[in-house]
Formats: C-alpha cells, sequence, structure tokens
C-alpha cells in the first residue's frame, strides 16, 4: 500500500522525509511504508528501532529478508552479527534468528521479496505489522 499522496504511476518517487513514522504494536518500533504489492507481499520499507527496542523472541520469514542499515547498532543476541550504518544483512526464508536488541536508535531498510511471517508473532497484536 502507498502513502495516500503517492502518484498512480509506473515510476514511483517518494520523499520519505515527509511519511510519518506508524508506531507498531511491539513497543520502540516504528514503519515508513516505501512499497507493497499485494499479490506477493513483499514491501520495501524504513524501519526504525528505538534504543532497547528489539524483536523479542527467535523467528523464521516467510520469504527471504533484506536489510540495509543507514544508522545505528543492530545485534542480533544469539549470533552477535551486529548491524551498523553501512552494512548490508540477508537473512534466508526459513532461517531460525533472533531475538534482537538496537543498542542505539536504528533505522533500516527492510525489504522482503513474499510475506513476512508464516503466521502473525505473537509480539504483534495488529496485523498490519506482520506484514
Amino acid at each position: 500500500m502507498l502513502p495516500e499522496r503517492a502518484p498512480d504511476l509506473t515510476e514511483i518517487l517518494i520523499q520519505s522525509r515527509d511519511l510519518p513514522w506508524r508506531q507498531k504494536s511491539l513497543a520502540g518500533v516504528a514503519e515508513k511504508m516505501l512499497w507493497r504489492d499485494e499479490t506477493t507481499e513483499a514491501t520495501i520499507a524504513l524501519i526504525r528501532f528505538e534504543k532497547g527496542a528489539g524483536i523479542p523472541a527467535p523467528h523464521s520469514h516467510a520469504s527471504n529478508q533484506f536489510m540495509f542499515c543507514l544508522s545505528g547498532r543492530y545485534e542480533y543476541l544469539k549470533t552477535g552479527v551486529v548491524l551498523t550504518a553501512g552494512c548490508f544483512y540477508c537473512n534466508p526464508r526459513g532461517n531460525v534468528h533472533g531475538p534482537t536488541l538496537a543498542h542505539e536508535e536504528t533505522v533500516v531498510v527492510e525489504i522482503y521479496d513474499g510475506p513476512h511471517y508464516p503466521q502473525k508473532p505473537s509480539w504483534y497484536s495488529d496485523e498490519r505489522d506482520a506484514h
């Protein structure tokens, strides 16, 4: 789903700083949805984690997950993988990973090439947060 003011064109240009952050139902996590394919459920979004926020439990995804860290320090606690500005992270479909923790406010570009989760994780109360 595109922002309200996005033009109906083949090419899309969005100034992300003009989009408001939408708070997710997991405390300290917000998103700016930049692009979504309703057919495949593929998405591209900016995700912001406040310092101390993160995903609370191990989990896997129903599609491939790609992240590019724009700022901050975000750690996958079980493996010790740390994303900092400029890091690219690829997590293949079905790979169990997490929990995670933002050691400082962190913003990532997150891309899924299909549905995010096989089913809504328990840490989200809003179905929109899992898609």
